[in-house]
């Protein structure tokens, strides 16, 4: 049974009409859905980057949610538009790789390609056109034509299993990776911005104006200051590489 309820994860920023926009296409696909921002700020045009964080995001959504995902640079030309329904959510969004990490980690995944078309669908902005309301109809139980596809075919199916590099900078300036905590050692250092960092359990277990690294909230490893920014302190962006240190 769907919820119905569609989440947005782009990187169009909230200043503008976009998001907006999508809003708008959802409501009259579907009027009535619930329609959440799960995160509009992504660097822009790093569709690799924003499927690490979007994979580490993904078991919060609730079971049966549709996420419209747009991180697009190559809007209007060859790539496809996919459906993804991995461990019973599914995802809406460009064949750029943005969905792959998300399937790579999920007990069950099935790709297919999105068929359906509106009636308009602009060369630049397949977000409000094709995916935002194919999201709209996916979770309301509307009619969306779809073509199986081989799981081993979309782009991305061969990104390593982590990312070793800094994926997103929130507000504070703590910069998150796609790396996950999990799979390094409690006392593992991380050389990031030309510093070897230590971990800590969080922000109040280093005095203020130190840097460290430590297990987000979400599972990633994540570099911060204590009371300071950590992209401003060690020159971080997103692309910038992290290394681990035995």
């Amino acid at each position: 049974m769907m919820h119905g309820t569609v989440f947005l994860y782009t990187d169009f920023g909230l200043e503008g009409p976009y998001v907006g926009q999508m809003r708008a296409a959802i409501a009259r696909e579907a009027p009535g859905l619930a329609v959440v921002d799960l995160c509009h700020d992504l660097p822009p045009f790093r569709p690799r980057g924003a499927a690490y964080l979007l994979a580490a995001l993904a078991p919060e959504l609730p079971a049966g949610c549709v996420c419209a995902a747009v991180v697009d640079p190559g809007v209007g030309g060859a790539r496809d538009a996919v459906v993804l329904e991995a461990d019973g959510r599914r995802f809406v969004g460009p064949d750029n790789g943005l969905l792959a990490v998300v399937a790579r980690r999920a007990r069950e995944a099935r790709w297919w390609t999105l068929a359906w078309r509106p009636e308009r669908l602009s060369a630049s902005f397949h977000g409000r056109d094709l995916f935002a309301p194919a999201a709209a109809r996916l979770a309301a139980g509307l009619e969306v034509a779809l073509a199986p596809r081989d799981g081993r075919a979309h782009v991305g199916a061969d990104w390593p299993e982590d990312l070793a590099e800094v994926v997103y900078v929130d507000r504070f300036g703590n910069a998150m990776t796609g790396l996950r905590a999990a799979g390094l050692a409690p006392d593992a250092r991380i050389e990031a911005g030309g510093r070897v960092l230590r971990r800590a359990r969080t922000f109040c277990d280093v005095p203020p104006g130190e840097a460290f690294w430590y297990e987000n909230a979400n599972g990633l490893v994540e570099i911060a200051v204590n009371q300071g920014r950590a992209d401003a302190a060690l020159g971080l962006a997103p692309g910038a590489p992290v290394r681990v240190l035995a």
